[in-house]
């Protein structure tokens, strides 16, 4: 089993990304995919990774957290941070393929045709205990824009329970394959790339997630899948002008 105390090398300087989380996170899953980090290894702590890498702590906690959103590792509260069995999607969409801002976009487009419906079949459905699920889902992402802190993994859940409360086994496995690539923050500093401050974005996240919420809480068919259509279709027009303003060079 691979030592908790040895580290990958540091990210060579002449490919800085743009994006320090996401370099870290390549630079720990090529680890994990290539087998110098098992299944059942436990990562370094955060301090080590933070001196490593020259990163701060919450550039860390936001590698750490795309990791466990893609399913390559877990954090065990008080013991740390594991590395699971990597994905086999068999849609061809790794953990590492989506990185680009058209990446995104496609797959954006892919699930506004599946999502929607999701989200109808979900209020149609769901059941008490799923609609308290996603409620617990909804109030993780809350706290964690009050806190500062990130929230891509609390917005996987919420949009895997909407796809669990259809009651059809086939949603949830097709968004499992899609991964992490499913949030656009997990592959993208989504904020930075827009004309808009952080906290601002993420609170217009956070109200397009509420609407879904409380449409499928009522078991409003329609409002659900106009509210699921509405965030994913904002999400898209996001990424659209932000990829008009890398084009254009703008600040």
């Amino acid at each position: 089993m691979t030592s908790a105390a040895t580290l990958p090398p540091a990210l060579p300087a002449r490919k800085k990304p743009r994006n320090l989380a996401q370099g870290v996170v390549e630079a720990l899953s090529g680890r994990i995919r290539a087998g110098e980090y098992k299944p059942g290894d436990k990562l370094p702590p955060e301090a080590a990774i933070m001196e490593e890498y020259g990163v701060s702590r919450t550039v860390v906690r936001e590698a750490i957290s795309q990791l466990q959103a893609g399913g390559l590792a877990e954090t065990r509260h008080g013991i740390g941070t594991f590395v699971l069995t990597p994905p086999q999607p068999s849609l061809g969409i790794g953990a590492d393929s989506v990185v680009t801002v058209r990446d995104v976009l496609a797959i954006l487009e892919l699930r506004i045709s599946m999502e929607t419906e999701a989200a109808w079949l979900a209020a149609s459905r769901r059941s008490e205990e799923q609609a308290t699920q996603l409620g617990e889902a909804l109030g993780e992402m809350q706290r964690a824009l009050r806190t500062g802190r990130s929230f891509v993994e609390a917005d996987v859940r919420f949009h895997r329970l909407v796809a669990e409360s259809t009651c059809n086994p086939y949603f949830v496995d097709l968004l499992g394959q899609l991964g992490n690539a499913i949030i656009p923050r997990a592959r993208l500093n989504t904020p930075e790339l827009g004309a808009d401050k952080p906290t601002d974005y993420l609170e217009r996240v956070n109200r397009e997630h509420e609407d879904i919420y409380r449409a499928i809480l009522r078991q409003d068919p329609e409002a659900a899948r106009a509210a699921m259509r509405t965030h994913l279709s904002n999400s898209r027009e996001r990424l659209r002008d932000a990829q008009q303003r890398l084009q254009d060079g703008a600040p």
